[in-house]
């Protein structure tokens, strides 16, 4: 499932912000926020499908600035992509990746 929100200008500043500070996507911030603003826990299946459905958004993105010729963003873009799928497995294991020593983990 796919879900587009319209945010403020702050909000979305703010997000990007936490996001540099955790390393991770500003979608993964976003979703986060919203599970613990609910009261809800992710749990390791739902994680791994949001990671997954993340991985396959940035891939799509990085076809398409490579059709552009523009192939740093596109690398930027694969990076991510192959960095959310790792973290798609490491959450339908349960495990948490918080640095790349934890990516030993799953080997």
């Amino acid at each position: 499932m796919s879900l587009k929100l319209a945010i403020s200008r702050r909000l979305e500043e703010r997000l990007r912000e936490e996001s540099e500070k955790a390393g991770v996507s500003i979608e993964e911030i976003a979703l986060e926020a919203l599970y613990k603003g609910l009261g809800e826990e992710l749990d390791p299946s739902e994680k791994a499908e949001a990671y997954k459905g993340l991985s396959e958004k940035y891939f799509a993105e990085a076809d398409t600035f490579s059709d552009k010729g523009d192939y740093v963003q596109a690398s930027e873009k694969l990076w991510g992509a192959v960095a959310l799928m790792v973290k798609a497995v490491a959450a339908k294991r349960d495990i948490v990746i918080s640095s790349t020593e934890t990516c030993t983990a799953l080997s």
